[in-house]
């Protein structure tokens, strides 16, 4: 089982885009567990077009853009579709593999998405979760039905599935979840992939903390608590500053850089935990006191 945690996804925003979204599948096959199964189609949750701003490596003399090429030492620069997978297992000594003798490794119910478990959500930590989030929809109107149905039960149960996926060459660990009638696959970490906390700050060993300063931070963290959290709220402020640095460049224009703030007075804990309270948001009093009363 894996470690209880929060739940990771309060709070996702259930904004639409208005742009129509491309469906190119990135992964193909059949969803089971049991006896049911049915075909299902893995599209990218992550939108490209939202995605960071990139830059390209130019010559500083002519201001051409770099290239990379493959190149063989003997042969120099080949294409693709001269390019074969190799496994090094001597110093300068490397075994073909073909992509056929790989896919052969593996029997056809391996190459599903098999459930092997339905968990509560808190009973999987965030910590395993490793960023690369696709949606599930049914491949086919053979799929559509079962589909259907198992969102629409797993909706009800409030329930994920846990289970494993050949993707992208590998066995993969990943959560299934409902979202609003949805199926939605998150990939997971294998636990031996992640590191012991205790091993991390094993360098840094510090002294129990005083009970007073714990209970100050506490109350601090009860008065900034919310009910709800709406991740559109939050923007990637950054990268506007970009596109409009990069607009202003194109047409020839300066930029100012915006004014530093002062830096703040350096307190020591105390001081800085009881400041903080004297600044608490009065929204949030409703919050508290629904936090109270569920801890009660």
């Amino acid at each position: 089982m894996l470690a209880r945690a929060v739940h990771p996804f309060v709070g996702m925003s259930k904004k639409k885009s208005k742009r129509q979204p491309k469906h190119r599948s990135s992964w193909r096959g059949q969803l089971s567990f049991g006896l049911v199964s049915f075909p299902v189609q893995a599209i990218n949750a992550h939108d490209p077009q939202e995605s960071d701003i990139h830059f390209h490596q130019l010559h500083a003399t002519c201001h051409r853009r770099i290239h990379y090429e493959k190149v063989c030492p003997v042969h120099g620069a080949v294409t693709s579709d001269e390019i074969v997978s190799g496994y090094e297992y001597r110093k300068g000594q490397y075994v073909e593999i073909d992509p056929e003798e790989l896919d052969a490794l593996r029997t056809q119910k391996e190459r599903s998405l098999t459930i092997d478990a339905f968990v509560e959500p808190s009973e999987i930590d965030p910590v395993y979760f490793d960023g690369r989030m696709y949606y599930l929809l049914p491949d086919g109107r053979a799929g559509e039905e079962p589909y259907r149905v198992i969102a629409d039960a797993m909706e009800r149960e409030g329930c994920w599935g846990i289970g494993q996926v050949v993707f992208s060459g590998k066995d993969q660990l990943v959560a299934v979840r409902p979202l609003n009638g949805v199926l939605h696959m998150a990939m997971l970490n294998y636990a031996a992939e992640i590191r012991d906390p205790a091993d991390v700050m094993s360098a840094h060993k510090t002294e129990r903390p005083e009970g007073r300063k714990v209970q100050l931070a506490q109350t601090l963290i009860r008065s900034w608590y919310s009910d709800k959290v709406d991740l559109s709220d939050y923007e990637d402020r950054y990268r506007e500053k970009l596109k409009h640095l990069i607009d202003a460049k194109i047409h020839g224009h300066e930029i100012a850089a915006p004014k530093e703030e002062k830096p703040s007075e350096v307190l020591n804990l105390m001081d800085a935990l009881k400041k903080s309270l004297e600044h608490t948001k009065p929204h949030r009093a409703a919050a508290r006191h629904h936090r109270k009363r569920r801890s009660a």
